[in-house]
């Protein structure tokens, strides 16, 4: 992308734009009370477009220790200065803090009852970043997520 092609969230979310390339790790869900649930390995890509109708895109791809995978794309439209999303599985918005933190609040449409607060951190080189979700369902809160991913191309 040249310079004079920028980032649509280019000046808005400074830290969200960090992000940016192939992200490989490992989520793992706990319950309430810590015990494993879940746990998979991870390839996400965060786009950028510098035009159209999405400021971000994200490709997600799992893969589960049995041979199960599962793909999907997220787009987020800005509005409001903040990302938006709106597919079949959740919608909410993501925002940064002064500091470049990402938070997220969305709400799960395949889970009735049940929404997520996302914290994206990012380390001092670029190079890891830490995803932490906490889930709640009616009110309660049922099991978080942790994420470590690792850059893997720029």
């Amino acid at each position: 992308m040249s310079s004079s092609q920028k980032p649509i969230l280019d000046g808005m979310m400074p830290g969200m734009l960090r992000h940016a390339g192939v992200w490989k790790g490992i989520y793992r869900h706990v319950d309430a009370v810590g015990n494993l649930i879940d746990e998979h390995k991870t390839k996400v890509e965060c786009v950028f477009p510098a035009s159209g109708p999405y400021a971000y895109i994200q490709h997600n791809e799992f893969t589960w220790s049995d041979g199960r995978q599962y793909r999907a794309t997220l787009n987020g439209e800005l509005r409001e200065d903040r990302l938006w999303w709106e597919n079949d599985r959740f919608s909410g918005w993501g925002w940064e803090t002064y500091d470049g933190i990402i938070l997220l609040n969305l709400d799960r449409k395949d889970e009735p009852g049940a929404n997520f607060f996302e914290m994206i951190t990012i380390g001092s080189t670029g190079k890891k970043r830490a995803r932490t979700w906490q889930w709640f369902k009616d009110g309660e809160l049922i099991r978080r997520t942790l994420c470590n991913e690792e850059l893997v191309q720029a």
